[in-house]
């Protein structure tokens, strides 16, 4: 079962650069001027490109890497009052590795430390925003058994969850697919807006998966929740995620990052402080309402499915290592 007690992310925290525990449901305070430096520029981040002043810069000068390369997992830049980061893997559909985990958990630290950032915004380089975690490093690792399950999923559940506990707005501007995982953190989003083409889904349950961070019950309520995870449909329009409550903005295809600065701008002209406090009363009602406890109870779900090993699971593993992902995805939708 879960600790009744959960470690708190540092910049959610008034004392500086520790951990506290607190009980679940307590309120998080909103620090208003964060305890340790906060630089002006964004840090490197695992070699990552940042842009600046509309031109990329390679933050690691001796490489020579493939710019798509997994060194370079993300990009960050500022624009005004906003923040923006990118995940950066194409090739793979920006799908979430270690690496990628790792970063961007560096970028929430530098974003949420620096004062000149009052808003953040997330996207996906290349075709999609993302198509959740990335199988292929999942199977590679070998992971089993509740504990090494425990220790994956919780990372995984702790980087979804920053977007919801960042006490700066968060926002999400979607394209192409955003699936499993990455609608999870994209419903961790403050606010999201999506291109009208993009693609919704959480497919876990299709073979033999979990949720990470089963936010759906507490955004859309249970009925869409049971329809969306139930059936693990991940053809979702657009269209229907506003219907649902999932999206603030549906636009045309190529304008859902001029659509997601429309909104940073007006939160970032508006009195940081009481955003902030705001946003923080808005997430006390959730607590109040024992989310978090129901997402940790959601979380230890999901850690006996991933430890469970069922049929369909074993053998989408097995299709997707001897044929490849494409062929194990044909099996899956085969058997709908």
């Amino acid at each position: 079962m879960p600790s009744s007690h959960q470690k708190i992310p540092h910049y959610m925290n008034t004392q500086k650069a520790t951990f506290v525990q607190r009980p679940i449901g307590d309120l998080i305070p909103v620090s208003r001027n964060f305890p340790y430096p906060c630089p002006q520029q964004l840090v490197s981040l695992y070699g990552h490109a940042t842009i600046k002043d509309g031109s990329m810069s390679n933050e690691n000068p001796g490489s020579n890497e493939n710019p798509e390369s997994d060194q370079r997992p993300i990009t960050t830049r500022i624009d005004g009052r906003v923040g923006i980061l990118t995940f950066h893997r194409p090739r793979v559909m920006n799908a979430f590795n270690s690496a990628l985990i790792d970063a961007t958990n560096q970028a929430m630290d530098a974003f949420m430390n620096d004062d000149a950032v009052l808003a953040i915004i997330v996207h996906g380089d290349g075709r999609c925003f993302s198509a959740g975690f990335d199988m292929k490093e999942s199977a590679a690792r070998g992971i089993s058994g509740e504990d090494e399950w425990r220790d994956v999923l919780t990372k995984d559940f702790d980087f979804i969850m920053q977007f919801w506990n960042a006490p700066k707005p968060t926002i999400a501007a979607a394209h192409g697919h955003c699936i499993g995982g990455a609608m999870e953190l994209l419903m961790a989003c403050d606010l999201a807006v999506a291109s009208e083409s993009t693609l919704f889904g959480e497919p876990e349950v299709r073979f033999g998966s979990g949720i990470v961070a089963m936010l759906a019950p507490h955004v859309i309520g249970p009925k869409q929740a049971k329809e969306l995870l139930l059936t693990g449909n991940d053809r979702v329009n657009a269209q229907r995620c506003y219907e649902m409550g999932i999206l603030n903005r549906v636009v045309a295809d190529g304008d859902e990052m001029k659509a997601a600065m429309a909104l940073a701008t007006q939160i970032t002209s508006a009195a940081p402080r009481s955003v902030q406090m705001t946003k923080a009363a808005i997430h006390r009602s959730y607590e109040l309402a024992k989310m978090r406890t129901a997402l940790l109870e959601a979380l230890e779900t999901d850690i006996l499915i991933e430890a469970d090993e069922s049929p369909e699971r074993v053998e989408f593993n097995r299709i997707r290592k001897e044929q490849g992902l494409k062929a194990a995805l044909a099996w899956r939708d085969a058997r709908a």
